[in-house]
Formats: structure tokens, C-alpha cells, sequence
């Protein structure tokens, strides 16, 4: 891999780690045009995706830096004191519930790494209908999602079915953001409520999935490509800050459809794809 692919591949994934359109299946998409996904070695592309997205998850922490200092800060000041669960500080039980909602996903992708890492889920028609099926799925909360909790408002109950849906996520075409969204509008919160949830869920989960790939793949850098690595790291880092930043903002003012609807039209053209025997 040369560095101006490391570089288109790193402002992928800034863009799509954080809209609901699934940064995997572009990526993935991006590989298998620039013939850079060894078939034989489908889990060194996983390596890297999950590596690369260490960019987009210092992008998140950066972004709420302040709010994460704050919620650490009374995490451990309960924590030392002992309070009761309902002495707790607003900012103490955020930090709980997003521990809570990162229990799923780890669960899930140890028990599924294989799968994960295997060829199914590098595979067009899986990311294709994950594209269609998730948007069918956002347009149906979006319908009949209240939207009126705010952050303040939410549940131990809403931290866990957002951490399940989180899991859905590690099908490739699902999209984290995208499934967590989902999951946070059926339960009634505001978009950029469940959004900014999503972000602040993602950051235990992708920390620990990039460094444990990371750790994996150290034998396998030379075959990676360091450089590339770094470049497509810092690039998806930059790009993500201001991905997040444009979702929050949008969010406020404006539906999902115009992701929905590019889920749908991007699905449909990949299995159009796939049919006319273009893959």
C-alpha cells in the first residue's frame, strides 16, 4: 500500500466512522477497488481497519475531552467514597452506563472473532444487504421514535440495548453509529442525543478492539505498511473531528433520511453489481 491510498483510506474513514453509513463497507469497498484485501489474509485488512480507526477514536476523546475529564473525575470520586448507586453524580452514572454498554460488544467479538475476521464478512453481498436492512430499520425508528429524552434522561436499560445494538455493528454494512442511532431513537431519545451516546460508546470499545489488533498484528507491520498505518490513522483522525462536529450540528435541525436514503441506494447498487457479475 502506497501512502496516497493510505491517505484516501484515512479520509474514508474519518467521514463514515461517524455518519450512520458504515465505515467498514466503504472501506472494504475502497480495498477491494485498489486490489489492496489479500483473499488469503482477510484478517490483515481487519487488522488495519481496526488500527486506522485509533485515529477516529482520538478524535472522538479530543472532541469530548472536557466532558471526559469531568465524567472520570466523578467516576472515581463516587467510586472512592462508596456512595450508593442513587447518590451518584449525573456524570458518574454516564461513565457506568457507557462501561455497561460496552459489555455486549466485547462479549460478541470475542466469542465471533473468527467469523469477523474471516472472508463472509468481507463479502460484498453481506455488506450490500447490511447497507439496505439497517436503513429499513432507521427509517422505521425514525418514524415511530418519540425522540423527547435527552442524555440527562437516559436509562441503565437504554446503555444495554444500545451496547447490544453496538454488537450488531461488527456486521460489516450495519455501521456503529448507524446501529446505536437506531437503537437510541426506538428508545425515544432526541437524534443528537442518541448520536453523541454513540460517539461517548464507541471510545471503550474501539480503544480496546485497536490495540488488540494492534498487538496482534505486531509481527505483521512490515506486510501492513507502518507508514501507510500512521498516515491513514492521523488523516482518519483530522477528517473524524470534524465528522463528529457536522453530525452533532446536522442532527439538530434534521431527520436521517438523507443517510438512509444513501444506504438504500448504495445497497442496491452493489447487489446490482453483484448480479451483472461486476464483483
Amino acid at each position: 500500500m502506497n501512502i496516497f491510498y493510505a491517505i484516501i483510506l484515512g479520509i474514508i474513514q474519518g467521514l463514515t466512522e461517524f455518519l450512520p453509513i458504515s465505515s467498514t463497507a466503504h472501506l472494504t469497498l475502497a480495498g477491494k477497488y485498489f486490489g489492496l484485501i489479500d483473499p488469503a489474509r482477510p484478517e490483515d485488512w481487519t487488522a488495519f481497519i481496526a488500527i486506522m480507526q485509533l485515529g477516529t477514536v482520538a478524535a472522538v476523546i479530543i472532541y469530548f475531552f472536557k466532558d471526559l475529564i469531568i465524567m472520570t473525575r466523578s467516576f472515581f470520586t463516587d467510586l472512592l467514597k462508596r456512595k450508593s448507586s442513587e447518590r451518584w453524580t449525573y456524570e458518574s452514572k454516564l461513565a457506568w452506563k457507557i462501561i455497561l454498554g460496552t459489555i455486549p460488544v466485547v462479549i460478541i467479538g470475542l466469542t465471533f472473532k473468527d467469523i469477523i475476521e474471516g472472508t463472509f464478512t468481507k463479502e460484498i453481498s453481506t455488506i450490500a444487504t447490511s447497507l439496505i436492512v439497517l436503513a429499513l430499520i432507521l427509517l422505521l425508528a425514525e418514524k415511530i421514535g418519540k425522540k423527547l429524552r435527552t442524555e440527562r434522561q437516559t436509562t441503565w436499560f437504554d446503555a444495554l440495548i444500545v451496547g447490544f445494538a453496538q454488537a450488531l455493528a461488527l456486521i460489516p454494512g450495519s455501521s456503529r453509529s448507524g446501529t446505536t442511532i437506531t437503537a437510541g431513537l426506538f428508545l425515544g431519545l432526541t437524534r443528537e442525543t442518541a448520536a453523541r451516546f454513540s460517539f461517548l460508546l464507541s471510545i471503550p470499545a474501539v480503544l480496546a478492539s485497536g490495540f488488540y489488533e494492534m498487538y496482534q498484528a505486531r509481527h505483521h507491520f512490515a506486510d501492513l505498511g507502518i507508514a501507510p498505518l500512521i498516515v491513514s490513522t492521523v488523516v482518519s483522525g483530522f477528517v473524524g473531528y470534524w465528522s463528529i462536529s457536522f453530525l452533532l450540528k446536522f442532527l439538530q435541525k434534521h431527520t436521517t433520511y438523507v443517510f438512509i436514503f444513501y444506504r438504500i441506494i448504495l445497497g442496491a447498487v452493489l447487489w446490482g453489481l453483484l448480479l451483472t457479475k461486476y464483483f
